[in-house]
């Protein structure tokens, strides 16, 4: 070999050797995080949250951990196809972010984990074969709010005890949902002696026709179901029920800061907060089926006394009592 062609190969070598240590270093780890709504709409509730469990074991986005996202703009039809998505990337782990959500997740992977958040019983949603065994590739947080409803329902017929006609929105894109929370109130109504008509509405508009119906059927109160869509429209539901003034009770804390009546039910940032920290330890090794669903039991009951002022009501002293948290 001519001295000429040896520097030449030499210097090429000298070039590759910093190559090799870049090629074996690992991938960066990649979470699939399916939404049911938009990131603007839940880039504070929900995601602050999320990464705050996360960065908790140890992973922080575009630092150690990529979060790959898919939107459905609260069109519920689309998660599935998402979902898809989010499997044909390989994604270590899949977050499904809300109870429209979980299903569509579990259909498009029986072999990566899945961390759900839902707020139905995951077992009878068929998610997990039991809360401390879940079994499979799925876990996570189950938080108490379809299974409180008729705690809902009883504390609005104390605001308003004369009422024989109080609504539940729910939304038909979520059948699972609206169907778990119509039957767990069905025992609660016929002891009350009430008349619960549903009322459905699956985008802004249809809310808008929900209220009017509501009037226009002379319904006395409200309750606010459990899902998702409800959540992305706070100031849209609480400005109708304010306008119509119909006392209404909603799932979420949220609302009553928003100037919403009342609210009681479980706390979402606490339990997007736990899927952060369940996403981050199954990065680091852990299986799905080894880590119990969490069912978060605090549950808070909060007044807003301007939003009562508005309607022309009062609270009654004994819920005045009972309340956790009282807005001024």
């Amino acid at each position: 070999m001519r001295r000429r062609e040896f520097i030449t190969l030499l210097g090429g070598a000298a070039a590759a050797w910093p190559l090799a240590p870049r090629a074996q270093q690992p991938a960066m780890p990649v979470i699939g995080y399916l939404g049911s709504s938009s990131f603007e709409r839940s880039a504070g509730r929900s995601l602050l949250n999320f990464k705050r469990g996360l960065a908790e074991t140890g992973y922080v986005e575009d630092r150690n951990v990529t979060i790959e996202y898919r939107w459905a703009d609260d069109q519920y039809e689309r998660l599935p196809s998402l979902a898809v998505e989010l499997v044909q990337r390989r994604v270590g782990v899949l977050v499904a972010a809300g109870s429209p959500t979980a299903l569509p997740a579990k259909a498009a992977t029986t072999v990566i984990p899945i961390v759900f958040m839902v707020g139905s019983d995951p077992v009878e949603l068929g998610l997990v074969a039991s809360l401390n065994r879940p079994g499979g590739n799925l876990t996570g947080v189950a938080y108490l709010n379809a299974e409180v409803a008729p705690k809902r329902l009883e504390l609005l017929h104390q605001f308003v005890p004369a009422a024989k006609s109080i609504a539940l929105l729910v939304n038909p894109a979520n059948p699972a949902a609206a169907e778990a929370q119509a039957k767990e109130l069905e025992t609660a109504v016929h002891a009350l002696g009430l008349h619960l008509p549903l009322v459905k509405a699956s985008n802004a508009i249809e809310i808008e026709d929900a209220f009017s119906a509501l009037v226009r059927d002379r319904v006395e109160a409200l309750q606010i179901g459990v899902d998702p869509l409800f959540g992305n429209h706070i100031d849209q539901l609480v400005a109708l029920a304010t306008r119509h003034k119909v006392p209404t009770i909603y799932p979420w804390r949220e609302f009553t800061a928003a100037g919403g009546l009342m609210n009681y039910g479980a706390s979402i940032p606490d339990a997007f907060h736990q899927v952060g920290v369940y996403t981050g330890q199954i990065l680091k090794g852990a299986k799905p089926s080894d880590l119990p669903v969490q069912r978060p039991t605090k549950l808070r009951f909060v007044l807003n006394l301007k939003a009562a002022k508005a309607i022309d009501v009062e609270f009654p002293a004994k819920l005045l009592a009972l309340a956790d948290e009282v807005i001024e």
